[in-house]
């Protein structure tokens, strides 16, 4: 594997991942994504980025199901399903990511359905403010918005729900997600791939003033010209340098290229495209997380595929270069 050294990291001055697995499916109704990170690292992720010259540090040593944390029952609030589970889980994952991030290290996260990036930004977002006093800025690459509030959604699933918890639009008090601490303003953010996106999450997206990139405009303007823009819009603070989060879900890719996923939608990015956005975001050397998240095995005859590309794009966002 060729490794980019060009960049430094701004953040960082080991060569340490913390990887936290989240074998969880909670927050969606389909079996399998749980299996994720099982499969991911029999694919040997790990050796992989240790072959990168990274000291990777898996939490507890093993991949982590909650399910001992479970509550005994977790009927639904209204729409919302499964609430509590969901909570207590993401709970648990902030303070697995905090204590990596305290500690000066890279946070990787591997999924697992997209509610959990309640916990991994959550957790981020501690441990950057406390040691660096920034905010970061967070790239969320999905072909959906995952900003349905408890009133907007339909389906009732928290995995398309975890910005609207982030950005603090929901008002409400709901059993075991009122934990949650707003830690992500929605100046702060950038979406890239959208193109399935709920009639009321546009109306929030355009109520907030939210940067988001379709494939409209990755069609439009080419994938290269996206990030310039990406990278540009989340340099507007005083000194142009705020970490970086990235999370990315596998179904922004079209399913011709990642199909193993559970909410799959046609017209997505290519494998390059989804590429150069983890080597461009590498480059500015402000990276401090990733989750890479909805790698469902159980789901459609490419698992293999999508495994590979899902590890593939993890090494791309930490520096793997093609020359």
């Amino acid at each position: 594997m060729v490794s980019n050294s060009l960049p430094e990291w701004k953040y960082f001055s080991k060569r340490d991942i913390g990887v936290t697995c989240v074998a969880f499916s909670g927050g969606q109704p389909r079996e399998g994504v749980d299996k994720g990170p099982e499969f991911v690292l029999k694919a040997n992720l790990i050796q992989q980025l240790e072959a990168m010259d990274y000291n990777v540090i898996l939490t507890d040593n093993k991949i982590h199901d909650y399910k001992e944390f479970f509550p005994e029952s977790d009927q639904p609030i209204g729409i919302i399903k499964r609430p509590r589970t969901v909570g207590t889980v993401n709970k648990i994952l902030t303070n697995q990511v905090y204590n990596h991030v305290k500690e000066g290290r890279l946070a990787l996260q591997i999924g697992g359905d997209h509610s959990m990036a309640i916990g991994t930004i959550s957790g981020i977002s501690k441990g950057i403010k406390e040691r660096l006093g920034r905010d970061i800025k967070v790239i969320w690459v999905d072909a959906h918005a995952d900003i349905n509030t408890p009133e907007t959604t339909e389906s009732g699933n928290l995995h398309g729900m975890p910005v609207s918890f982030l950005t603090g639009l929901v008002k409400e008090t709901i059993e075991g997600l009122e934990w949650i601490t707003p830690c992500l303003k929605p100046e702060n953010l950038v979406y890239i791939g959208l193109r399935d996106v709920d009639k009321d999450e546009k109306k929030i997206l355009k109520q907030y003033n939210i940067k988001a990139f379709s494939m409209h405009e990755v069609d439009k303007y080419g994938i290269g010209r996206v990030m310039d823009m990406v990278v540009e819009y989340l340099s507007q603070d005083e000194d142009g340098q705020s970490p970086i989060h990235l999370s990315f879900d596998i179904d922004a890719l079209d399913p011709s290229v990642a199909g193993s996923t559970g909410t799959p939608v046609r017209g997505g990015l290519t494998f390059r495209e989804g590429h150069f956005i983890c080597e461009a975001l590498y480059t500015t050397g402000r990276l401090v997380g990733l989750d890479m998240v909805e790698v469902n095995p159980a789901i459609g005859n490419q698992c293999e595929d999508t495994v590979t590309v899902g590890c593939s794009l993890i090494r791309a966002t930490f520096g793997e270069a093609l020359l």
